[in-house]
This record gives structure tokens, C-alpha cells and sequence, in this order.
């Protein structure tokens, strides 16, 4: 039996969804949102609901951006457009924005390889990155990809993509922990990896 009503069940589970939060937690969330005047409630609700139309994905990068428009690294005419970082995902480039250190622009894959799980070379951006390659006259590619050997294995495939662009195609140093998602690095760590970054 329940030990709660089933709307509040439901509202458990969706926040269970988000990453590092467990029953216990979704439960605190929950009970905290009830003491909430209903203005506060009504204004996450119209977020919430607005949340697909007004966040939205770079066209030109992948990252997130708002309204349709390019995001605010794409927009910069203090970034250099001819060093490119390629993420696996955009909350990667949030972490390595946090070193302060990076001054070029990003590519975001939508992943990496991973056959086991179905996703091949195909499903990522990649067609994408090599026409930006050719477009801006890229200097320099930096791959901060995971260093599973799912991450290492694109790295690979993208050397191999990229070779015949002559450019230089580098990977962050190996001060990350080894098996780790970027996206959890501290900005100390990823300024030295990003400082230290090492030729393919």
C-alpha cells in the first residue's frame, strides 16, 4: 500500500529519473514543494512547459542554446573558430567552461561508439564536425572524450576521419581519472588536461 496519494507517487518517481537522487531525496524534494505557496508551483509548472521550445540545441555545435539561436560560445567573436574540442554531450562543455583555459569552440558527437549497445559511427555527428573541419579552416582538433574503451575507440575512428584534413588532432592529457565521464571532472583537473593535451 502507498504511503503516500498517487500524484505524489508519481511526482517521486520522475524525480528519481535525475541523476544522484534516490528515494529518500525525491521524497525530501517532494514534501519541500508541498509547503511551497501555489505562485511558486504554478511558476515551475510554466517553466517546466516552456522548457522544449525556449531551450533548444546549437545548430552550429550542439550545445544548448536558446530559442533556436546559437549558443553563447558559438556567438563569441573571442573564441577562435579554428581549434575545435569534441564532447561526447553538452554538459561536458560546462565543465571544461569552468577551467576557464579553452578559448576555441566545441562539437558535440551525441555520444560515442559503442556496438554493444547499438550505436555505431553513424549515429554520431560526425559528417558535421568534418564539414566544419573544411568550413573554418581548422587548425586543430582537441578529442575530450571519455577514456573508456568505448571513448578511446572514437578518438581512434575520428583520427582516422580527420587525417586526410591535415590537421592537428590532439586528446586531453591523462590527468582524468581513468573510466570517468567528463562531466563530473573538477575545473583544476580539466585545466591540466586541457594544458597537457597530448598529439595523436
Amino acid at each position: 500500500m502507498s504511503k503516500y496519494p498517487e500524484t505524489l507517487e508519481n511526482i517521486m518517481e520522475v524525480l528519481k529519473s535525475f541523476s544522484g537522487v534516490g528515494s529518500r531525496g525525491a521524497e525530501r524534494m517532494m514534501l519541500a514543494m508541498l509547503k511551497w505557496p501555489e505562485g511558486k508551483l504554478q511558476r515551475l509548472t510554466e517553466l517546466l512547459q516552456e522548457l522544449p521550445e525556449r531551450v533548444t540545441f546549437c545548430p552550429e555545435c550542439g550545445n544548448i542554446a536558446s530559442d533556436g539561436e546559437k549558443c553563447n560560445v558559438c556567438r563569441s567573436l573571442l573564441r577562435n573558430s579554428e581549434v575545435i574540442c569534441v564532447v561526447e554531450n553538452f554538459p561536458q562543455i560546462i565543465s571544461l567552461e569552468k577551467s576557464a583555459l579553452f578559448k576555441g569552440v566545441y562539437h558535440v558527437l551525441g555520444g560515442k561508439i559503442a556496438p554493444l549497445d547499438g550505436h555505431g559511427a553513424d549515429r554520431l555527428k560526425i559528417a558535421e564536425l568534418v564539414e566544419r573541419v573544411q568550413r573554418h579552416n581548422v587548425t586543430e582538433v582537441i578529442l575530450a572524450l571519455s577514456s573508456d574503451i568505448e571513448g578511446q575507440a572514437t578518438a581512434v575512428y575520428l583520427a582516422q576521419v580527420l587525417q586526410p584534413y591535415k590537421v592537428k588532432i590532439s586528446r586531453l592529457a591523462q590527468g582524468l581519472p581513468a573510466g570517468s565521464d567528463l562531466s563530473y571532472a573538477d575545473s583544476a583537473t580539466i585545466a591540466v588536461a586541457i594544458s597537457n593535451r597530448t598529439a595523436m
